[in-house]
């Protein structure tokens, strides 16, 4: 895994943050949790506020970055912050939440992951899940291309970025067996930002990590990224009042347990 920066991934921090918050609204209001789990917490805001609306609930945070380990445990919340691997994740206990938000499209394996997690739900617990859409979207071709056909394209081509999206359908067909309620959707956010390279700035936390880490050439890091901005600023030209319109796709996934 990259390594992740939280003060990067923070620059766009309430358009990171709404879909999180959309999430926890969607949550059924009869769930009275009492075992927590917040798989990829990121920088911990939203295992903060599970353990605030359930404080008689143990809440625990798994997230494989020690950066945002350290950016965690700087907030006041009664919450067991843990350094670990979603892929190999395994509660002791039953969970009747498990809460994982823009974290899943970094994990392999998606038909045996998503039953694994639902077999760690206590009977009536939930798997809450978003998920970026990313596979056919403009700015994901464009830099896939930019990947493959540059000097640099040796030397990434063995990058592992975030993983392809599946239909809803396949999530569906995977947790059907353990969860009798399933809800899948879709919300496309159209985000106005602000600056001279916005997505760039965007995906300089997340999606670009692991192919900046692949480059240590200060020099060809810049060249790489200068010929991603080339097409972006044909993509998704910057408006006369200085925007640049985003659209992001997210799937949401809330599955309860039988």
């Amino acid at each position: 895994m990259p390594a992740w920066n939280p003060d990067i991934y923070a620059l766009y921090r309430a358009y990171r943050e709404r879909p999180a918050l959309d999430l926890l609204t969607a949550l059924p209001r009869d769930l009275d949790p009492s075992e927590i789990w917040d798989l990829g917490y990121g920088p911990g805001e939203q295992a903060a506020l599970l353990a605030a609306r359930h404080p008689g609930a143990r809440v625990h945070g798994l997230d494989s970055s020690p950066e945002m380990l350290e950016r965690a445990r700087r907030l006041t919340a009664s919450v067991d912050w843990v350094l670990g691997d979603i892929a190999s994740f395994a509660p002791e206990r039953p969970v009747y939440l498990l809460f994982t938000n823009a974290a899943l499209q970094w994990v392999d394996g998606h038909p045996v992951l998503f039953p694994r997690l639902a077999s760690a739900l206590t009977p009536r617990g939930v798997l809450a899940c978003q998920m970026p859409l990313v596979t056919d979207v403009a700015w994901r071709k464009t830099l896939g291309e930019i990947v493959a056909t540059g000097p640099w394209a040796a030397r990434l081509a063995s990058v592992e970025g975030v993983r392809p999206s599946h239909d809803a359908r396949d999530y569906y067909d995977w947790l059907a067996p353990l969860c009798p309620e399933i809800d899948i959707w879709t919300t496309t956010y159209l985000h106005a930002l602000h600056g001279r390279d916005p997505i760039v700035d965007w995906t300089m936390g997340t999606t670009l990590l692991p192919y900046l880490d692949a480059l240590a050439d200060a020099e060809e890091k810049a060249a790489f990224l200068d010929a991603w901005r080339a097409r972006l600023a044909r993509d998704y030209p910057r408006r006369e009042d200085g925007v640049t319109l985003f659209p992001f796709t997210r799937m949401f996934i809330l599955a309860r347990r039988g």
